[in-house]
């Protein structure tokens, strides 16, 4: 067995590096694609295009304007002289909000009334929307704590400030609530998925379509051991892709990693037997290589989104999280945000390292069953 394996292992690593093409394949573009969608997968808003429509023209409204401006998340683009114009600007994506103050502003801020301070946002992106409303709201209400601060001061005799609730929020984690720090290590899940199940879903197809096969079928190799021979090398490119993409996390994204790099690259092994078993399997069951790219492909896009990657899966309907249950993707985005970001270990992520070991040893199984019946 183990001689047939090793002459295996030769072969396959001799297809496999025999064109330099496939070693620049292999390794650089996860990294690439790890930098670039390292700076693009983001929810922070910074620096949206605002428009600014003073109708006060005081000294208070330009402050406050310039408190919007120095606060790093808007940017004053242009100042308008209408309502028109605002409408116009938003329907053409030139600006993303607008800011309008009424007249009498200052008037109505110095003698103690409410004054007035309209946001308008573009809603088409309903997070990024959100988030403009938020740093609007609390921008203005440091404004407002700032004032009446300042009129207590100036007030003669003693002024007791009326009694409030006192909010003191403290996150766990993620200290500066990046959204870089939560989505890196779903990058590095997803680019691990993608390269593995992409090279092992040609696989097995290649060799029928190159015509090796018959060769494979008349020697006395055995299911188990051809697709125990599919899988090392592919395991090993694997763990180097893991190792590459994780080095570009910590050194060039400075994403923190508080838990142990040997369980990562552990817990790497186990989601590599999944994603290399669905990739073999989808190779047996394949008669062209576009017929498996295509399936694959069919295969990554619902991993991805069912994951946990971008929407949370509690907030996804009841039937749909259990079916998450068998998503390889779900679990192992659960135990690398827990090593990098939480730097908990295997008392806490057991039951997801024994869902993708039990995934694993499922999907190896279901392919060396389907390619004893390619043999027959």
């Amino acid at each position: 067995m183990f001689e047939r394996l090793k002459h295996m292992l030769i072969k396959e690593f001799i297809q496999i590096f025999r064109d330099p093409r496939m070693k620049v394949i292999i390794f650089l573009p996860p990294v690439f694609q790890m930098i670039i969608f390292g700076y693009a997968v983001s929810t922070d808003v910074r620096n949206v295009s605002t428009a600014a429509y003073d109708l006060d023209n005081s000294r208070t409204s330009r402050e406050i304007l310039a408190r919007f401006e120095g606060s790093g998340y808007f940017t004053l683009r242009v100042r308008v002289e209408s309502d028109a114009a605002i409408n116009k600007l938003l329907d053409r994506g030139e600006v993303a909000a607008a800011i309008k103050i009424n007249k009498g502003f200052e008037q109505d801020l110095s003698s103690g009334r409410t004054a007035q301070l309209q946001v308008i946002v573009d809603g088409t992106d309903s997070n990024t929307a959100r988030l403009v409303l938020d740093y609007s709201n609390e921008i203005a209400a440091q404004y407002e704590r700032e004032v009446f601060e300042s009129r207590l001061a100036r007030t003669p005799g003693p002024a007791e400030k009326p009694t409030g609730v006192v909010l003191e929020v403290r996150s766990w984690f993620n200290e500066n609530l990046e959204s870089r720090n939560f989505y890196i290590p779903g990058v590095i899940s997803l680019l691990v998925m993608v390269v593995t199940i992409m090279l092992t879903s040609m696989a097995v197809v290649r060799e029928k379509e190159i015509g090796t096969m018959e060769q494979v079928l008349v020697t006395p190799i055995r299911p188990g051991e051809f697709i125990l021979g599919k899988t090392i090398p592919f395991a090993l490119i694997g763990f180097l892709d893991v190792i590459l993409i994780s080095m570009v996390a910590v050194f060039w994204f400075e994403v923190p990693i508080r838990g142990n790099p040997f369980l990562l690259l552990f817990s790497a092994g186990l989601y590599l037997m999944t994603t290399l078993g669905v990739g073999l399997f989808i190779s047996t069951i394949s008669k062209t290589q576009q017929q498996a790219m295509m399936t694959a492909f069919f295969f990554i896009l619902p991993a991805s989104l069912l994951s946990g990657f971008v929407f949370p899966v509690f907030n996804m309907p009841e039937p749909v999280q259990w079916v998450t249950l068998v998503n390889p993707m779900q679990h192992f985005l659960v135990i690398i945000r827990g090593i990098f970001l939480k730097g908990v270990g295997l008392e806490i992520l057991w039951p997801q390292m024994v869902a993708l070991f039990t995934l694993g040893i499922l999907t190896l199984w279901l392919t060396i069953r389907r390619f004893k019946k390619t043999l027959i």
